[in-house]
């Protein structure tokens, strides 16, 4: 008989590198190391509730992973440029908080290549290297350029986006069909298909604005699965409070069980209670 380790609020699972990926489940106060359920019946209840991560008020839907919907129309990490970074407008004056976008935009990002089921280019702050690849599900990745600023890393993402895509196909993933790809060969095919643009980026902010990490070494990524799903269900808390099933695996921010999948990160500041 399951019995309950933990209750509270749902965040995003923490990653740490290592072989296989280490993670832990934050639930209100606790950390579970999930590693340690893998092969075991575990069981997620949505309690009926959800809190704003921002501001704790009481919300009948999530905004944005978390955020009740007044907190999603004004706080600047919510807005559309974070998705988008290429339609940043600070430099139009319009930033939802000036400080806060000086803060996180104004500071060095990377452009990257990640295989998480086939090549895909993608833009992170150093500060996120390598958990935005683990919270992918990435087997490889690989950074390939620096640049000054979340503005210029949107607008080579978007040039590089022209030739591979920016999206992960979730299911290829979480089924294991990813076969591992040379991303230094990768690298150099792109940057060439995109050199002409590459220049002119780098006429309009100098020449120091895009730097080229040609000595960038490839990682490897192993997760922590005992068995990959055949067919890929998903869990819906809003329509079925419970999630149960022996755990066979984790990759990026998703729980592979028995009975389906779970991304954990889509139910950010849901009451839930563990049990195990």
């Amino acid at each position: 008989m399951l019995q309950e380790i933990a209750r509270g609020a749902l965040s995003k699972m923490r990653i740490e590198l290592d072989s296989p990926v280490r993670y832990q489940l934050p639930l209100g106060d606790q950390l579970l190391p999930l590693n340690d359920w893998i092969g075991k019946p575990i069981r997620l209840e949505f309690l009926g509730a959800i809190n704003c991560t921002h501001c704790g008020r009481k919300t009948k839907k999530s905004y944005n992973q978390g955020h009740c919907y007044p907190c999603f129309k004004k706080l600047p990490q919510c807005d559309q440029c974070i998705v988008s970074p290429e339609k940043c407008h600070y430099h139009e004056g319009t930033c939802r908080d000036a400080s806060w976008g000086e803060q996180f935009c104004f500071q060095d990002h990377y452009v990257y290549l990640a295989n998480s089921s086939g090549v895909k280019v993608g833009i992170t702050r150093g500060t996120n290297i390598p958990g935005r690849w683990l919270d992918q599900g990435a087997i490889q990745a690989l950074p390939i350029l620096k640049v000054a600023t979340r503005l210029q890393s949107g607008q080579v993402e978007r040039l590089i986006g022209e030739h591979v895509t920016d999206r992960t196909n979730w299911r290829a993933m979480l089924k294991g069909e990813v076969s591992p790809l040379d991303l230094s060969g990768e690298r150099d095919r792109l940057l060439q298909l995109c050199a002409e643009g590459l220049t002119a980026l780098e006429q309009q902010y100098g020449l120091q604005a895009i730097q080229r990490l040609t000595d960038a070494q490839q990682l490897e990524i192993d997760y922590p699965v005992e068995v990959f799903p055949t067919k890929v269900t998903s869990f819906n808390m809003d329509k079925n409070p419970l999630v149960e099933g022996t755990l066979m695996g984790i990759k990026g921010q998703y729980l592979m069980l028995d009975t389906g999948v779970i991304n954990i990160r889509k139910y950010t500041a849901y009451q839930v209670a563990f049990s195990g």
